[in-house]
């Protein structure tokens, strides 16, 4: 598999209870904090949930 790297570039203030889960099942929490794992089918439905607060690249 490939290894992407997120980044959140958004605050979770505000948003819905599945969103900030999401974040945090993800490794983040705080702004511009990055993790980089393999990108498995249940990593991209993770992205695709909070994907208007998180930055993806493939390394």
């Amino acid at each position: 598999m490939a290894k992407v790297t997120i980044t959140q570039v958004k605050s979770i203030i505000d948003r819905p209870k599945n969103q900030k889960l999401t974040i945090k099942a993800l490794g983040l929490g705080k702004i511009n904090k990055s993790v980089t794992v393999e990108y498995t089918p249940q990593i991209a439905g993770m992205v695709n949930k909070v994907q208007n607060l998180i930055e993806v690249k493939e390394q």
